[in-house]
């Protein structure tokens, strides 16, 4: 967990008050006027621990992370009733393709449903393909095939998203997907799924491979897919290349872990 816990002052408001992230995609930063730290997307659950200016200091409820968004990000609280489970998705004006999209949401974000039209399903943000999205009742089974809905996105640093995804980012989507608790950045999440298998295990689908500051999943004994900042996205790579690769710019591997 990463705890990023201001000191409150007079100019903040404080208490704990639920809601939720009420617009396609948010930027989670590490200060008020800092660098973004992670992303969260629509319908992820936040708890506001204060408030400045426009600014709230949150808590992302799927993994205790802390940081600070716009406040106008931010709606109440919600109950969503689906996921997307596409790449990404859009929430159209009418039940129908051909009318207006409103917005474009991504792998991972969840709405609450209003209605059912046809092949759509009702939201307060539009009209959304059911083809695009799956109940939050019914988790995906395999991370690796998760991980493929991000294949060619660009990598972005702190990025969860179809539109930018980094290599914790990646990992995290897939597990979160499958109900399986996942930190946000990868040194938290070699901690948390550790121990360590021991040198020379054989790799199954559904590994993680740890570097320092890095972290693949493995697709099968040969393959790996991350997002990474050589191929600036999310590649499918053979893996002993890339651990050649890693070894010559000093990074070895860390850790081979199994969740």
């Amino acid at each position: 967990m990463t705890d990023r816990r201001l000191t409150p002052n007079r100019d903040w408001t404080t208490g704990e008050t639920p809601g939720c992230v009420a617009v396609s995609l948010t930027d989670l930063l590490a200060a008020p006027d800092g660098p973004r730290d992670r992303q969260l997307l629509m319908g992820d659950a936040v708890t506001v621990l204060g408030t400045n200016h426009g600014t709230a200091h949150v808590r992302a409820e799927k993994d205790g992370y802390h940081g600070f968004v716009a406040q106008s990000a931010l709606g109440p609280q919600t109950h969503p009733t689906h996921r997307v489970s596409a790449p990404a998705t859009h929430a159209y004006a009418a039940p129908d393709i051909k009318s207006p999209d409103r917005m474009s949401l991504s792998y991972g974000s969840h709405i609450t449903a209003t209605g059912e039209t046809g092949d759509f399903i009702e939201t307060d943000h539009g009209f959304l393909p059911r083809q695009h999205l799956m109940p939050c009742d019914q988790p995906a089974t395999d991370p690796a095939l998760e991980t493929l809905m991000f294949l060619g996105t660009p990598y972005l640093w702190g990025g969860n998203s179809r539109w930018g995804v980094d290599c914790s980012g990646l990992v995290q989507s897939a597990l979160l997907a499958c109900a399986i608790p996942c930190p946000g950045d990868s040194d938290l999440q070699q901690t948390a799924f550790g121990p360590a298998l021991p040198p020379g295990s054989a790799r199954k689908r559904g590994d993680l491979l740890f570097w320092k500051g890095h972290v693949a999943l493995v697709h099968d004994a040969h393959t790996m897919i991350h997002a990474n900042a050589h191929h600036m996205m999310t590649r499918l790579e053979n893996i002993e290349k890339a651990l050649r690769r890693l070894d010559k710019e000093g990074i070895p591997l860390a850790a081979h872990i199994r969740p």
